[in-house]
């Protein structure tokens, strides 16, 4: 009899572009767009492998599955799940790390240049016809400013703090970072700073680090105020590494200059969220980690776990 797999929330990693034929091939597999914890099905309480992206997995969701051997996350971070229901019944659990590496970095840049240039703004200017109405070749409504020499604060140096850097310099950006542990970090041209520092001395501060109880709301309003009244705060890690009414306050007031954010504390936001339609933000929805090509590395990253825990063994184990 084949084991039974249960994908309980896979519309994100699939919306419809990718061959699932490799998970198919493992089991008896069953995937969902968005399972509802409260009505499980029957071909869900019967899984023995259990994939989840942000489906939470409570004390009340394991009761429902006895038969549950393993779960694997279809994401690097995993608070979605009760860590101490899991431990207490013995169900080890994995996670797929390093598949969105290139491709947050990728739109960090984008949400940067399209803040410095301009693009969605001017595109829409022509759409409206007021370059075809000019008496220019070109024209300015507002000013187009480099990357090259600005300072690029680095919140978090894992794999993708460190390709941000990268790109960074390859812009001509002076790149300083802020880590826990900076003894173990030998990258040249990386300044290592305290987060005074970093806040202070970044013009655009980039935050690449997993959400802990420690680092929760980090960026408030102490903090806010010691950076420069022109900076730009990126966000494509975690929305709860900012405090949203802070933030809010913030840009009022012109303590900072703008923020362009892929996370929100709230997913999806309430309609009435104030930063989703701030004149200085740029937001978009949770799509950093979405690259076609992050979303089949993660695809594989499953088949590899799932592989592995058929074959006898736990690999990217996590809890």
């Amino acid at each position: 009899m084949n084991i039974r797999i249960v994908f309980a929330d896979a519309y994100t990693l699939n919306p419809g572009d990718l061959d699932m034929s490799s998970l198919q091939k493992l089991g008896d597999y069953y995937a969902y767009d968005r399972l509802d914890a409260e009505s499980l099905p029957h071909t869900v309480r019967s899984a023995e492998i259990l994939i989840v992206n942000k489906f939470r997995i409570t004390e009340e969701v394991l009761n429902q599955m006895p038969d549950l051997r393993y779960i694997t996350v279809a994401a690097t971070g995993y608070n979605n799940i009760d860590a101490q229901a899991v431990v207490a019944r013995r169900i080890p659990v994995s996670n797929v790390s390093g598949y969105s590496t290139d491709s947050v970095a990728q739109h960090v840049f984008s949400m940067l240049l399209a803040w410095f240039n301009k693009v969605e703004y001017y595109s829409g200017l022509v759409k409206d016809e007021q370059w075809t109405n000019s008496r220019d070749f070109c024209f300015y409504r507002h000013k187009i400013c480099a990357l090259k020499n600005r300072v690029m604060g680095i919140y978090g140096y894992g794999a993708i703090g460190r390709r941000v850097g990268e790109i960074a310099k390859a812009f001509g950006m002076e790149v300083m970072a802020y880590t826990r542990n900076p003894e173990s970090k030998k990258d040249a041209d990386v300044r290592f700073v305290n987060l005074e520092e970093l806040l202070a001395q970044s013009d655009i501060l980039s935050l690449h680090a997993p959400l802990t109880d420690k680092n929760r709301h980090i960026i408030d309003k102490h903090h806010l105020r010691m950076m420069k009244s022109n900076a730009l705060i990126v966000n494509t890690a975690r929305g709860a590494l900012i405090s949203e009414p802070d933030l809010l306050e913030a840009l009022e007031a012109g303590i900072i200059s703008g923020a362009c954010l892929d996370v929100l504390e709230q997913e999806p936001p309430d309609r009435q969220h104030p930063l989703i339609h701030h004149p200085k933000c740029i937001v978009t929805p949770h799509i950093a980690w979405a690259g076609y090509e992050s979303r089949k590395a993660l695809l594989d990253g499953l088949v590899n776990n799932i592989t592995a825990f058929m074959n006898g063994t736990v690999i990217n184990r996590v809890l």
